[in-house]
């Protein structure tokens, strides 16, 4: 077969390239999904070269200025930088602002880096439906350092720990009344919690530092072989971004934790994509009208959820009303 037309300019570096490849990834076409995977595995041996690193926080965090800050740091130091934001799209209309660019306006002209705003399309966890994808393209392309920015609120992103080998949670001085609204499985997850804004106010961040400390102590470390860190940040000074980094790079300094995370999460990823291609199957036999019936009883209270499944399933598979296979 063939090389696939974009792999050889999404090699180089060419950020056209990458950008169109990930506009392939993320389309819902069926003949764009097999191009994608197609492209995918040909660029997959140039892949796994990066370090991978999630940033989630509750609104208000400052998440945009930290990885602008941070990327800006590290690109200016030789780094290629990717990042992979997630915009919320709208219930209603499927749409997102798609606004990262704009939050991000210096990194984003940086020939070191390259921003990829996506719509979380209604996807759960944080991310957006093709974000391993998308980042695995980054990676094809040259770039060492992925960061994926959630959609954040500090309680649902746990996807996007399933898919980076160092996860950073952003808080804010005062932390105390802050950390009622993180979930424990969001901070059992965390390799790193960082403090930004440490310049709006010295005392505060001390005692959010030392709060956090206290609640990570009571959680089961994600990893036996890491505990999670606290540190003090200010995207806007760049102060501690250096031991941000540093702390970084020593959480994947372990290879071997760093390989099984990424063998475990290929894992996952796989187990998701069965249970997403055995919907479309079972989507594909199914009679509209009936999928409509069903649906309206479930919603009307005339069918509980579980019958409302048990009976399309039956509708496909009449066997099971025999108590056949």
């Amino acid at each position: 077969m063939p090389a696939y037309p974009l792999a050889a300019p999404l090699r180089s570096g060419n950020r056209r390239a990458l950008a169109r490849a990930i506009t392939l990834a993320e389309s819902s076409r069926p003949e764009h999904l097999l191009e994608a995977q197609r492209l995918l595995a040909e660029v997959l041996p140039h892949t796994g070269r990066s370090v991978r690193v999630g940033l989630t926080g509750v609104p208000g965090v400052g998440k945009s200025s930290f990885i602008e800050a941070l990327g800006l740091r590290l690109a200016d130091a030789g780094h290629r930088v990717a990042v992979l934001a997630v915009d919320p799209s709208s219930q209603r209309t499927g749409g997102s602002i798609l606004g990262d660019k704009t939050r991000m306006p210096k990194l984003a002209v940086h020939p070191g880096a390259f921003i990829r705003p996506s719509p979380s399309s209604g996807a759960l966890g944080g991310v957006a439906r093709r974000t391993r994808e998308a980042a695995l393209l980054c990676e094809a392309a040259g770039h060492d350092v992925i960061l994926i920015e959630t959609v954040g609120v500090g309680q649902s992103e746990t996807q996007v720990a399933a898919m980076t080998d160092v996860f950073v949670l952003l808080t804010l001085p005062n932390a105390g009344d802050e950390l009622q609204g993180i979930k424990r499985g969001i901070m059992e997850l965390a390799d790193l919690c960082v403090v930004n804004k440490a310049d709006l106010d010295a005392a505060a961040t001390r005692r959010a530092k030392s709060e956090l400390a206290a609640a990570l102590h009571l959680l089961t470390p994600r990893s036996a072989s890491w505990q999670p860190r606290v540190l003090a940040a200010s995207a806007l000074t760049g102060a501690g971004l250096d031991e941000v980094w540093a702390v970084v790079q020593a959480c994947v300094a372990d290879g071997a934790r760093v390989q099984a995370r990424r063998q475990a999460q290929t894992g996952q990823w796989f187990e998701e994509l069965l249970r997403e291609a055995a919907w479309q199957a079972l989507a594909s036999r199914l009679d509209a009208a009936e999928l409509g019936r069903v649906r309206a009883g479930v919603n009307a209270g005339e069918l509980t959820p579980v019958q409302g499944v048990s009976a399309l399933l039956e509708a496909v598979n009449p066997d099971r009303r025999r108590g056949g296979g």
